[in-house]
């Protein structure tokens, strides 16, 4: 009997490598995997035109639709995106902007409200710096281009939020550049950040800031998650477990490769004293997959987002997830 063929869309990341060129297969599964390195377009296609089968999903949309009750998907404890989001957060010099809560009442671009991105920097300024954002006027726009960030299909907001799509014809970027945006947060840095003497990072040292994060709090924020179509599960509902522990081989093989002595894999100088650093920090295993071992960051962004208006109640983490415990 043939293989169960699925398309799987997902960026082209370290951790999917060995299931992109071969090295893993998935027990029982032709895997298709097509690599776009814009995940804003995966997402646009996913959700609207449902053209994958399975594909790297918004960790917010996936949560924002369940949480209304129609998620067309459902989800794998499978991550293929996490970042700290501190050293995001750039500023116009001139804005008068030395500390966090000096944002509240400022002018503020951001790709979209509702980004995963976005909602875990106002999550752990509001709720690790103190933080008043009731007061910022929102401008909601692309940071690199004149124009929007993707074509999103965004649910309505559940309080009243001050966003202003920008149509100024200028990147987010440019416009903090020229001072006409006191800041910028989101899932990318403006280019601004080299390119103007007036913009600047809210945490200079950020990488102290986001270990620090870590320490108290054992969160390493989640930005995509691993949706399936809900009809190609219920037709094959035994996928799942295999999926899962194939994803899980092809992360691990990612990490073991990472750390070959022999010659360095990726153009970092330190990268042997950063991934030691790394291994006490996170305990040996920086990318942890499952529900369990993410917890702590599942039930903050539902929290944030509950907090925010994106969803009307809280959700458990379990009941996000697949059950691929086997």
């Amino acid at each position: 009997m043939a293989d169960l063929k699925l398309t799987f869309a997902s960026g082209a990341y370290d951790r999917m490598d060995a299931l992109q060129n071969g090295e893993v297969k998935v027990e029982g599964i032709d895997l298709v995997f097509d690599p776009i390195q814009a995940p804003r377009e995966i997402f646009d296609r996913m959700v609207q035109n449902r053209e994958f089968d399975m594909s790297e999903l918004s960790t917010s949309e996936f949560i924002s639709m369940t949480g209304q009750g129609n998620c067309p998907f459902v989800a794998l404890p499978v991550f293929p995106s996490k970042a700290f989001r501190h050293g995001f957060i750039c500023v116009n010099k001139n804005a008068g902007i030395k500390a966090p809560k000096d944002l509240a009442g400022k002018r503020i671009g951001t790709p979209l409200y509702t980004q995963t991105a976005a909602i875990w920097i106002r999550g752990m300024l509001e709720s690790d710096h103190g933080v008043d954002l009731s007061g910022v006027h929102w401008v909601q726009g692309a940071i690199e281009k004149a124009g929007s960030h993707g074509n999103a299909k965004v649910p309505p907001l559940l309080k009243p939020v001050d966003i202003e799509i920008n149509d100024s014809g200028k990147s987010l970027s440019d416009m903090l550049a020229a001072g006409e945006l006191d800041a910028v947060l989101g899932s990318r840095m403006p280019d601004s950040i080299v390119t103007s003497d007036d913009v600047e990072r809210l945490f200079p040292d950020f990488r102290a800031e986001e270990k620090d994060y870590y320490i108290r709090t054992g969160i390493h924020p989640i930005m995509h998650l691993v949706a399936i179509r809900d009809d190609v599960f219920k037709a094959n509902p035994w996928i799942a477990k295999p999926l899962y522990d194939a994803f899980n081989k092809s992360k691990d093989i990612a990490f073991a490769e990472l750390g070959f002595s022999g010659a360095q894999k990726i153009m970092l100088p330190f990268l042997y004293g950063d991934i030691a650093e790394v291994e006490e920090l996170f305990g040996g295993d920086p990318w942890p997959y499952g529900v369990d071992a993410n917890r702590n960051s599942i039930e903050a962004l539902i929290s944030y987002m509950v907090d925010q208006g994106l969803i009307a109640e809280s959700l458990t983490a379990d009941e996000l997830f697949l059950d691929v415990r086997g």
